[in-house]
């Protein structure tokens, strides 16, 4: 039974009494007014899903009932009730809000019929907007976890570029956090009412991307059956964003730096353009200056999209961050496994802590959500943590040698022991400096710089330089 509260206002005893009779057979919580005075007061004291009025009352009739109810409680569904004569005063009764008229004489089933529909638009709508504020809490910067310096940097920056309209451009490596970070932006801007939809640009096939990002009309090729409406425009007024941009062939990336230029796009198979109103992002876990160089990306789309870039650092390069992951990921996976996990031991945060993360934020939350399942107890230890993880240890410092007794130079011998390394990491991975760069624990560029320095610059792979 619904135990929803409709109240019944009507200057008629006879017509208030046949109304709740009916409604409360349906299982309505009924309240009666005998007219529109009492009707206000009774909605400045008591809440209301739904109002059934008459419209025609002496002194205060049902346009000012309708008024109060949407001042007090703009979700209220407010029904009209209204003689044929003045079904040109229940339009204006619609305008000023009221969900619908019934005209006199009518029948009951319509009246039922009629509540019945406004509740469930009703809840829906509340139900629709609980979603929304649960979706923006979601995704508000401050929810993407961290302390440290670099991702106090980011959250300034997305402070500051939530409400441009300017292209954002995000890199790090895959699991950083790239998409959390792309929606943060979109959820803290003007923008949020309006649609926000990702796509991986590598999981789309190259003859049917064109179609994907900008529609197409019925006919343009074989199997186009119909219209058919791209990303574009299903981001209308909102946010597109486009993951791993490099993935997109160079033709189209031509037409991708017209819609980016002009805030036009043209469907394929069509021979107009069509405006458009979308704030991009996009983000790679590549180096794109790399990709420039190597042709992968032309230069003047990296520049269009690089106006506005942000860079997430690895989850190693942020270990002070860790605990605070962990105690997210821990929550997070108790309520939703059902099980009660308040911490992990210290021998257990000494391995995750060690560990080089290569999979980053994302490797971090498999495992944990691995050991909740497979764990026991409300503390995780190390066992709970796969081997891989395990049986990782830090990298052994340089041996410690003595003094000679005539000194040394320790600028030049770190430099040496500097150049050594990257030698030996480059050996290792057969010249790609990416990999020798992360074997290292450094950014390609700090690894690019120190190669310079050192003069091993053309040491490295070819495609790699």
């Amino acid at each position: 039974m619904s135990e929803a509260r409709v109240l019944v206002v009507d200057d008629e005893k006879s017509m208030r009494d046949l109304l709740a009779i009916t409604l409360q057979k349906a299982g309505y919580d009924v309240t009666l007014a005998e007219g529109g005075a009492a009707a206000i007061e009774a909605i400045r004291r008591d809440p209301f899903d739904a109002i059934i009025t008459d419209l025609r009352m002496p002194k205060v009739d049902g346009l000012q009932v309708l008024r109060s109810a949407k001042e007090q409680s703009p979700d209220t569904a407010v029904i009209m009730v209204t003689a044929m004569a003045s079904t040109e005063t229940a339009v204006e009764a619609m305008k000023l809000g009221a969900y619908d008229y019934i005209t006199k004489p009518f029948k009951l089933d319509e009246v039922n019929l009629i509540i019945k529909n406004a509740l469930e638009r009703k809840n829906l709508r509340a139900e629709n907007q609980y979603l929304r504020k649960q979706l923006e809490t979601q995704h508000r910067f401050e929810n993407i976890i961290g302390k440290s310096s670099r991702m106090v940097e980011v959250f300034d920056t997305i402070r500051k570029i939530a409400d441009s309209p300017s292209t954002v451009m995000i890199t790090g490596e895959s699991g950083t956090g790239k998409e959390l970070v792309a929606r943060a932006i979109h959820f803290n801007s003007h923008r949020r009412d309006k649609p926000f939809v990702s796509v991986n640009c590598g999981a789309i096939p190259e003859g049917l991307m064109e179609s994907e990002l900008f529609g197409h009309v019925k006919g343009a090729f074989t199997g186009a059956v119909a219209n058919k409406i791209g990303l574009f425009t299903a981001a209308e007024g909102g946010t597109l964003f486009l993951d791993e941009i490099t993935e997109i062939p160079a033709l189209l990336q031509v037409k991708l730096l017209r819609a980016i230029q002009v805030r036009e796009i043209r469907r394929v198979g069509d021979t107009r353009d069509v405006k458009t109103d979308v704030r991009l992002i996009a983000a790679s876990n590549r180096d794109l200056e790399t990709a420039v160089r190597d042709g992968v990306m032309r230069e003047d789309l990296f520049y269009r999209l690089n106006v506005l870039p942000i860079h997430l650092p690895p989850l190693r390069e942020r270990r002070e961050d860790i605990p605070l992951l962990i105690a997210h990921f821990l929550q997070k996976f108790s309520k939703d496994l059902g099980k009660d996990v308040r911490g992990v031991t210290p021998e257990a945060l000494a391995v995750l802590e060690r560990y080089h993360w290569p999979g980053n934020i994302r490797e971090l939350e498999n495992v944990l959500e691995r050991a909740i399942v497979l764990g026991a107890g409300d503390m995780l230890g190390a066992d709970a943590l796969p081997e891989s993880v395990r049986r990782e240890r830090p990298t052994r410092g340089p041996e410690l040698v003595d003094i000679p007794e005539e000194g040394l130079d320790l600028e030049s011998t770190l430099d040496d022991l500097e150049r050594r390394y990257l030698q030996r990491a480059l050996d290792r991975t057969g010249g790609v400096q990416t990999k020798a760069a992360e074997l290292l624990r450094m950014t390609f560029r700090q690894f690019r710089y120190k190669l310079q320095k050192h003069s091993l610059a053309k040491r490295g792979a070819p495609g790699d330089e």
